[in-house]
């Protein structure tokens, strides 16, 4: 997946979860995802490539470095707990679908009890 390919995709797979706000804390080159008023995703830009930053259980992030030559330690982020997907010919739409809605999630199970029955209902 190129570049480009790739922010679309991942800026696309976030709106379609629910209760995601779209916002730019850090400035117009940082295109930030939240879910209740937590950071799942930032997309930006760096040196010309563009990265896709994720929440990642530890565990997983490890095993998908190890597997995706894309996946790296979240750029600029806490390298335990934060992703950076490249562009690249391992990463596929499902793969980054897996990805970013497993950082969804990965948030929500943080807030408090309340809040994460609102946002999943069910």
């Amino acid at each position: 997946m190129d570049g480009q390919t790739l922010h679309a995709c991942a800026k696309r797979l976030a709106l379609e979860l629910p209760f995601t706000e779209h916002c730019w804390p850090f400035g117009p080159e940082y295109d930030v995802f939240k879910v209740g008023g937590k950071i799942f995703m930032i997309i930006l830009e760096q040196h010309g490539r563009q990265i896709v930053n994720l929440k990642a259980d530890p565990q997983k992030s490890l095993l998908n470095q190890q597997i995706y030559p894309s996946i790296k330690p979240g750029y600029h982020m806490n390298k335990k707990h934060w992703i950076s997907v490249n562009p690249g010919d391992d990463i596929t739409e499902s793969l980054l679908a897996e990805l970013v809605n497993d950082s969804w999630h990965r948030v929500v199970d943080g807030l408090p009890k309340r809040e994460q029955k609102r946002l999943r209902p069910g």
